[in-house]
């Protein structure tokens, strides 16, 4: 599964510096700088390398600065890492190809040094906007068949956590969660109730959540 090379390629941003998270933006791995505005690296993943990787990288360029793909190379020199043709068109295009080995060694195959030109900076900031605002990294890259954890759905999850002992008022939550009114209010997910104004509790659907994405205990509110 692409999963297994979100680990090494990740590893191998983090030393070029970069905070990296899978899964932002519909993107497999983002990468930011500490820079104000931050660079921007993206990078797809295949098992192997193919066309449908290099779409995706031209798409990923309106929103990047950088963008990389990444794919196990053939242990026997027979993928499409080995035609001279297809690293070609990775350099005239400024996509950089990573090779994953078995044993999750990165290497470059071709470097991203032709800047990729931005034409869609509300996209780019929208996934920028989500890389900074999610906890932490909790979804591997390249994974598609779980529900991801977006910066949302980690915010309705405290905001379910708060109400696990009972029901509360908005302002007691929000202390946690300080985007808790919207959340509550939208239930996007129909994990919430609401009892009265301002007073919201859990459903059954809230409560599975909780088991199947198990929250740290929450400080009571000063």
């Amino acid at each position: 599964m692409e999963t297994s090379l979100y680990l090494p390629v990740k590893g191998f941003l983090e030393k070029a510096g970069y905070a990296v998270k899978g899964e932002v933006g519909g993107c497999d791995l983002v990468g930011l700088s500490e820079d104000d505005p931050p660079v921007v690296v993206i990078c797809e993943l295949k098992l192997s390398f193919n066309l449908e990787l290099i779409l995706q990288a031209v798409d990923r360029a309106a929103v990047s600065d950088e963008v990389w793909i990444a794919a196990r190379v053939s242990a026997k020199g027979r993928g499409r890492e080995s035609d001279k043709r297809y690293r070609d068109l990775c350099r005239r295009l400024g996509i950089g190809m990573l090779g994953v080995s078995d044993a999750g060694d990165v290497s470059v195959i071709v470097a991203s040094v032709t800047p990729m030109p931005r034409t869609n900076p509300k996209r780019r900031s929208r996934l920028v906007r989500e890389h900074r605002r999610r906890v932490g990294d909790p979804s591997l890259g390249g994974s598609t068949r779980a529900p991801l954890m977006t910066a949302y759905r980690q915010q309705a999850l405290g905001c379910a956590a708060a109400l696990a002992e009972g029901p509360l008022r908005v302002r007691e939550i929000r202390a946690g969660v300080p985007e808790a009114g919207n959340i509550l209010l939208s239930n996007v997910y129909g994990w919430f109730e609401r009892l009265d104004r301002g007073v919201y509790g859990l459903t059954d659907a809230g409560r599975e959540a909780l088991q199947r994405w198990p929250q740290p205990e929450r400080q009571a509110a000063e």
